[in-house]
């Protein structure tokens, strides 16, 4: 599977350290690499379809330090998706108020009828594209039935009913982040973690140094913002336990397609 990184501070801080670790993990996850992070108040994005060890567009992009308050990573395993730049994450849209999301994602949706209709008209093949376009679906349409941008918690609000009902039966491992809030959820046990300091949060699949790292919270939504936890949503209980049938079933009916 896929693992995830995601930082958030409340100053500036040069991340190069912890990237260099957690993207020298891609030989398990050779697939592709990612990252989002904050520069002058815009998300940039950087991603290429290699494995990031054995990339020297990131090698240089590592040479030189990375200094953010918000950062995504990912390296990819595919499951759902051939190895194409435009199946790599992070990705990004922006709602009908011009808020711009950045979404990564570890896991499958085995199941989930919502998303079908996005296979037609997303960029990628993944099902992590087609999550990012649901979710920004169901802002749009609530934004337009208030005739305003919603607020934080009317966001979390909606995020949290949708993500109680994707995760039944799914594996959802998620790290978004809406230019002001950053979302973080888990429903499968042991396969996320933070590490929390006086100034910043990191999350990351693995744990990237001898800190105390912790798990996070399990099966529910979790906000953060500037370094620290500001919201807490619904213990939904829908843990996901890995399948290897359900994913042989998965990777027949791909490779059908």
């Amino acid at each position: 599977m896929c693992e995830l990184y995601g930082f958030s501070a409340h100053n500036n801080q040069i991340i190069n350290e912890n990237l260099r670790t957690f993207y020298s993990h891609s030989n398990m996850h050779p697939h592709g690499w990612g990252l989002a992070y904050l520069f002058d108040d815009e998300i940039c994005i950087e991603k290429e379809a290699i494995q990031a060890t054995e990339s020297h567009y990131l090698s240089d992009l590592l040479s030189l330090p990375i200094k953010t308050s918000v950062a995504l990573a990912h390296i990819r395993f595919a499951t759902v998706g051939n190895i194409y730049r435009k199946n790599c994450h992070p990705y990004s849209k922006r709602d009908n108020y011009q808020r711009r999301w950045t979404f990564i994602h570890n896991g499958t949706i085995f199941d989930y009828k919502p998303l079908n209709k996005y296979i037609e008209i997303q960029h990628g093949e993944t099902d992590s594209e087609r999550i990012l376009l649901y979710l920004i679906d169901k802002i749009n349409d609530a934004q337009t039935k208030l005739k305003r941008p919603l607020t934080f918690e009317e966001r979390f609000s909606l995020i949290d009913t949708i993500i109680v009902d994707m995760s039944k039966g799914n594996k959802l491992n998620l790290i978004f982040f809406d230019g002001e809030y950053m979302y973080v959820h888990t429903n499968c046990k042991n396969s996320l973690h933070f590490y929390q300091n006086s100034s910043s949060i990191t999350f990351s699949t693995q744990p990237l140094n001898r800190h105390n790292w912790e798990n996070v919270k399990f099966t529910t939504l979790l906000a953060v913002k500037d370094g620290e936890f500001v919201a807490e949503g619904t213990n939904h209980g829908n843990e996901y336990i890995e399948d290897e049938d359900a994913y042989k079933s998965l990777f027949l009916n791909f490779s059908n397609l």
